[in-house]
């Protein structure tokens, strides 16, 4: 069999969401990285979205779990259960067998957890495993030239970290993470409700909120929203109306940190790279930056070009799908080198 013959599997272990490509496939599984187990019984009832319906509607007798947490693989059996989960209800058993996978993982991931999902990817079949940088693979997947020699700085602003990364020549030259994204600003956004109103909502309606009308520049058609919630107090249900303008001054908060880690990235980078970022400017990718106005507040603050790239929620696993024929080349290199 040729190595081009050979599925290639590509997995992108997000916080938020779980992605997986098949080759001649395309994107085959796109949901909510969260599992849901019947505690006695140890046993998974759901994954995905199905389980991300349960969140704040469980019972004593459910925990529901998120094998990634902060951009870090908490449990690594919750993960490969979680994928065993999945590829069965997709009945993948035919394209994992012998087939070629790659694993885009935080570039937070330590040496043990990257040794961990190789092992993991070889117990579902694969015989060759790859893990790369989610960073590096939302580049590719965002229209940057990852292999060229000029230097571009990319934002990866996903549900648990922010990775920002200086690329040049096919691999990150510098790159730092923070805790701070997606989930972060769903936080800032309960505290503010709770602080200012009195009242507690969940996570997936502060999730809504931003959403619906989260921003870091005014934008048009702005409206309030709706909000139901449980008042501290009475702890009796209660409804109340948030402003566009009132989200967005508490999204400056956390948005404010990733440019501030972003200065840092930058008064490391090698001036010749500098100037290569001068003139290419940033780009941002991950769920963070459908943030409306986001791009503009990065240009004005930081005085450099920013464009969002297309479909920033799927660069990651775009970018695999990019890399497949690079990952091909480079396992077919020692052969060229031993016919010479």
């Amino acid at each position: 069999m040729k190595q081009n013959e050979k599925k290639f599997v590509s997995i992108d272990l997000g916080t938020t969401s779980t992605l997986i490509y098949v080759s001649g496939q395309g994107i085959v599984y796109n949901e909510a990285s969260i599992v849901a187990y019947k505690i006695k019984e140890n046993k998974i009832i759901a994954v995905g979205n199905e389980a991300y319906k349960m969140i704040g509607k469980g019972n004593k007798s459910v925990k529901i779990v998120r094998p990634m947490v902060d951009g870090v693989i908490t449990d690594i059996r919750a993960t490969t259960k979680q994928l065993k989960y999945i590829f069965d209800r997709l009945r993948m058993q035919a394209a994992l067998k012998k087939c070629i996978m790659l694993l885009a993982c935080p570039s937070v991931v330590t040496e043990l957890e990257r040794k961990a999902l190789v092992s993991i990817g070889k117990s579902f079949g694969a015989e060759e495993v790859f893990i790369e940088e989610e960073v590096k693979m939302a580049a590719l997947g965002g229209g940057v030239n990852i292999f060229a020699s000029t230097g571009r700085l990319v934002i990866d602003c996903g549900g648990g970290t922010t990775d920002v990364a200086v690329l040049a020549s096919g691999d990150i030259v510098l790159s730092k993470s923070i805790k701070i994204a997606g989930n972060a600003f769903n936080d800032e956004i309960q505290k503010f409700i709770k602080s200012q109103f009195g009242l507690e909502i969940g996570q997936k309606t502060s999730e809504s909120i931003k959403i619906s009308i989260g921003s870091i520049a005014k934008y048009t058609d702005e409206r309030n929203m709706k909000v139901y919630g449980r008042d501290v107090v009475s702890g009796l249900p209660r409804e109340i109306q948030v402003t566009p303008e009132e989200i967005r001054e508490v999204l400056k908060i956390p948005v404010s940190k990733i440019i501030d880690l972003t200065v840092q990235v930058l008064e490391e980078t090698p001036p010749e790279l500098a100037g290569d970022i001068f003139r290419n400017g940033i780009t941002l990718c991950g769920g963070g930056a459908l943030i409306r106005g986001i791009d503009k507040y990065f240009a004005d603050t930081l005085q450099l070009p920013t464009k969002v790239c297309e479909q920033p929620l799927l660069a990651v696993i775009n970018g695999t799908r990019k890399f497949e024929s690079y990952i091909y080349d480079k396992m077919n290199e020692p052969k060229r080198q031993e016919i010479i």
